[in-house]
């Protein structure tokens, strides 16, 4: 699938960094930088949780830099800005479960190295905005359906609470120093080099090796529970809008979605039409810290990032199945 074009300047005089671009996200993002001859791409990664073979058809690009480096080190984060024109900050140790087992970790990387990250764009010469991931998590014990970004809960899990100080401490600096920050609250992104493996693997992934090795996934909770999954060519849209967004987004935070929700029961009977096969899932108990229902209210993204999804679920489902 080629990806559409979803900027207007002339990326072959401007250069980008992406922390966590060996990432999911990231190397998504990378990717379609690189496809439309961005000038410099640094990917800064510690390949905790991030591969080498997400960046390895980007080796033989001469715009492609990998620098390997942790952003819980300010000095690494200010190398790695080195005359970088724009930052897409996707760095971090995402889920629930993982910070509800290891708070300290998660708050180490994702609040102590965001604060890095800050630091070293105030100091920075060259930085003129950094995109940065926020999560749907944020929104945590609030009912609201769709989520409307003014209106937050109490987070209710560890994880949820760094993204909420990430959105906090970006406001203070940009009130403080002015420095340029736009955050984006992701809604469950899902696409090719988006892992199935490990103990924190997202649902989608889990389900298409489900499919793939022919056995019975396991939904956690009824399966009732609705999401709403973002195709990853829709959230890059969103970071290359972002970069180069009027100046009146600056300092705000955007959902970013397809914007219609789906329960995991009927994401897996989708799924396995896309595949062509017939297995029922089995049952576990509910997850700790999971929000019931999540919808995303996207005017906002609309409006001020002139952000428009091009990808629905169905669409996104096949472009992975087939990547898968």
């Amino acid at each position: 699938m080629k990806n559409p074009k979803y900027h207007t300047a002339d990326l072959s005089t401007k250069s980008f960094l992406i922390t966590g671009g060996a990432g999911f996200i990231g190397s998504n993002l990378a990717e379609y930088l690189l496809a439309h001859n961005a000038q410099k791409v640094r990917v800064f990664d510690n390949l905790a949780t991030g591969f080498e073979k997400n960046l390895a058809p980007f080796h033989n690009n001469p715009g492609f830099e990998f620098m390997e480096g942790d952003i819980r080190n300010l000095e690494s984060c200010k190398r790695a800005m080195e005359g970088m024109d724009y930052v897409s900050h996707q760095a971090a140790l995402g889920s629930v479960p993982r910070s509800i087992n290891d708070p300290l970790t998660s708050n180490e990387v994702n609040v102590t190295g965001f604060l890095n990250m800050l630091v070293a764009q105030k100091e920075s010469k060259t930085v003129k905005r950094m995109v940065y991931a926020a999560s749907s998590s944020t929104y945590g014990d609030s009912q609201n359906l769709p989520k409307v970004e003014e209106t937050i809960g109490k987070p209710l899990s560890p994880y949820a609470v760094t993204k909420l100080v990430n959105e906090l401490y970006a406001d203070v600096f940009f009130k403080t120093y002015g420095t340029s920050t736009i955050g984006l609250r992701y809604f469950n992104v899902f696409g090719p080099n988006q892992s199935p493996t490990g103990a924190y693997a997202a649902v989608i992934p889990l389900f298409m090796q489900a499919l793939k090795d022919d056995i019975a996934p396991t939904i956690n909770g009824d399966g009732e529970q609705t999401r709403d999954f973002t195709f990853v060519a829709n959230a890059v849209q969103a970071n290359i809008r972002a970069f180069f967004a009027e100046d009146m987004a600056v300092n705000q935070v955007f959902n970013v979605a397809y914007g219609e929700r789906i329960s995991l029961n009927a994401l897996w009977n989708e799924l396995q039409a896309i595949a062509g096969k017939n297995i029922k899932a089995v049952y576990g108990p509910p997850r700790m810290g999971d929000v019931r229902d999540s919808l995303a209210d996207i005017d906002k993204a609309k409006k001020l990032l002139g952000y428009d999804p091009r990808f629905s679920l169905t669409e996104g489902l096949r472009n992975t199945w087939e990547r898968f």
